[in-house]
């Protein structure tokens, strides 16, 4: 591991390791014996410099030199030059100290650097190494919003290629129903160290596109025709060496009916009804609003609730929307329709007729009871004749 360069009269020890601390001389000829103290430090990290969102690394630092161990002062900056400050686990003499590193998240990933410095013997010494945190750039918890038929994409922002991650994870994506616990299996995926993706779809009680990722590292599934029904936490998992780390996407999905539906006859009422798919943060609400009118008509839902309803009478459009934030998300326009005067004597004439329909039919129930008695009581009358017969007869042959 070492080699003399004929040149410069020096010498070049690679790899270097604790054990190679000491004295170094140098003879050359009658001139004075020259002696370098050479002080190796070892940093070491664990995992590898690998991790995964919220982990915390622990750092290592070795000294060794002729003589007694200096004590040490270390700092650490991060991948942005930020002083960082570590909770020292243990020191085991001056020889080894062991650092703990805060909860890493992936804007973490870059060269940190540890500076060592000792006031005797003199040191200022700086070592960098690398730090890979694989992750999601979404939030642990995201909202997107849909409406009933719409097509929503779903996007989770990994950056294993942005920090050149170069080993090997898998992944899944979950699917967990509003209110439900259990939890349906969409498809899995595996990433190789050269940054290909190979998904395998599972079976799904929706349709959705195969699964892409961009470029950048955006991994996207496109819903198509969402129901109510699909709402609910997708949750995305990444698995490296027995660890993973997830992030989830809350689907909430709106929908309006109308009661009862079709055309709004004259003279009658209709309730229309917005609903979300789960309920409300304090900070959002539901509204419904008729749009273009110089009438003021507005509903707006109660705290928490995830529906909001509205009686009209008269036709026109309606529109619901979802406020959180003082930002409309989501909004569905219904449109109450007139229907033609045409319908209205239809279902008059329609009324009357059942009317008297419902009227002949009692009519007709009357007069078949009345026959149904009128036979009845004659048939009694038959039976009564025939047995005061017999009982005439009898008394005539006792005679």
């Amino acid at each position: 591991r070492s080699e003399m360069d004929q040149n410069n009269k020096s010498l070049i020890v690679s790899d270097l390791r604790l054990s190679d601390a000491g004295s170094y001389s140098c003879e050359y000829g009658s001139r004075p014996v020259v002696t370098i103290s050479l002080h190796v430090f070892e940093l070491t990290i664990s995992l590898n410099g690998h991790f995964l969102t919220n982990e915390s690394p622990e750092l290592s630092v070795m000294q060794n030199s002729v003589g007694s161990q200096p004590d040490l002062s270390i700092r650490l900056f991060n991948s942005h030059n930020n002083i960082e400050t570590p909770e020292i686990l243990r020191k085991e003499t001056p020889r080894k100290y062991v650092l703990k590193l805060k909860k890493l998240q992936p804007v973490d990933s870059g060269t940190w650097r540890c500076h060592i410095h000792s006031d005797s013997p003199l040191i200022d010494q700086n070592i960098v190494f690398d730090v890979k945190v694989l992750g999601f750039q979404n939030p642990a918890l995201k909202r997107n919003y849909a409406t009933v038929d719409s097509t929503v994409i779903l996007s989770w922002h990994l950056n294993f290629q942005e920090i050149k991650w170069k080993e090997g994870f898998t992944g899944q994506l979950n699917w967990n129903l509003q209110g439900n616990a259990t939890s349906y299996m969409l498809f899995n995926f595996s990433v190789t160290a050269w940054g290909k993706l190979y998904v395998t779809k599972k079976s799904s009680p929706f349709l959705f596109e195969e699964p892409t990722v961009a470029s950048s590292g955006v991994l996207e599934v496109k819903l198509k025709k969402v129901q109510f029904k699909h709402s609910g936490q997708y949750q995305m998992q990444l698995v490296y060496n027995r660890r993973f780390v997830q992030s989830k996407i809350e689907l909430l999905v709106m929908k309006v009916l109308a009661n009862p539906a079709g055309p709004l006859t004259r003279g009658a009422e209709m309730t229309l009804l917005c609903q979300v798919s789960s309920a409300l943060p304090p900070n959002a609400h539901l509204c419904w609003e008729r749009v273009n009118t110089t009438q003021t008509d507005f509903k707006k839902s109660k705290e928490h609730e995830a529906k909001v309803e509205v009686t009209v009478s008269t036709a026109g459009l309606w529109n619901c929307y979802l406020i959180e934030d003082n930002q409309r998300k989501i909004s569905l326009n219904y449109s109450v329709e007139e229907a033609p005067g045409w319908i209205s004597y239809v279902i008059i004439g329609a009324s009357i007729g059942a009317s008297v329909l419902v009227f002949g039919i009692a009519v007709l129930c009357i007069i078949v009871g009345m026959s149904w008695q009128r036979r009845r009581q004659r048939a009694k009358r038959m039976a009564l004749a025939r047995q005061h017969l017999l009982e005439n007869r009898t008394c005539q042959c006792q005679q």
